[in-house]
């Protein structure tokens, strides 16, 4: 739908402002003659933290804080634009070996990207519109998108460690609605 691009375009839009080199780089987008919306970004090899953990199960903790400093390291960058990702979760972190160094980490995804500083019709979001991975969000995002901020992305990366030490959910109730509800507790 029209409205499906132009938000696909507008997380394109923000995620080309951020340059850290652990957040995936878009170079170019566009539209093609036919109308088509395009966009580039970097190639990476390797497996997200899902498959990390499915394969291999939970890590050790000095690598999970390696791993956990580097995504901090791009969202602050993200945070200091005003945007917040909303949905860090283990399958929107990719692990790779980049120039001979391993354990290089890129943060994908920001196709729920908000501008927090903006209000939320200002930034696209409707009031009580809930968003991002069940076991991984904060209690406010569940609540309303208006309440997220770049807390919220660290409440989820607090979860996302959890997951990464344990190599399980902080919440393993069988409902989603448990989930939420035990977040929000």
């Amino acid at each position: 739908s029209r409205e499906a691009i132009q938000q696909f375009e507008r997380e394109v839009r923000l995620t080309c402002q951020l340059t850290h080199p652990n957040t995936i780089q878009i170079y170019d987008y566009g539209y093609t003659p036919e109308g088509m919306f395009y966009y580039v970004m970097e190639y990476l090899r390797g497996l997200n933290l899902k498959e990390l953990v499915d394969r291999f199960g939970a890590q050790p903790e000095g690598r999970v804080i390696h791993i956990l400093a580097h995504i901090c390291d791009a969202l602050q960058e993200a945070h200091q634009k005003g945007l917040v990702h909303r949905d860090v979760k283990p399958a929107n972190v990719f692990l790779c070996n980049r120039s001979g160094i391993p354990d290089s980490i890129k943060v994908l995804d920001f196709g729920l990207v908000r501008e927090y500083r903006l209000e939320p019709k200002a930034a696209g979001d409707a009031e009580t519109a809930v968003a991002g991975t069940p076991q991984f969000m904060s209690p406010e995002a569940i609540q309303s998108t208006s309440l997220v901020d770049p807390r919220s992305d660290l409440y989820s990366l607090g979860a996302l460690g959890y997951y990464l030490v344990t190599g399980q959910h902080v919440f393993t109730d069988r409902s989603l609605a448990e989930v939420l509800r035990r977040h929000r507790e």
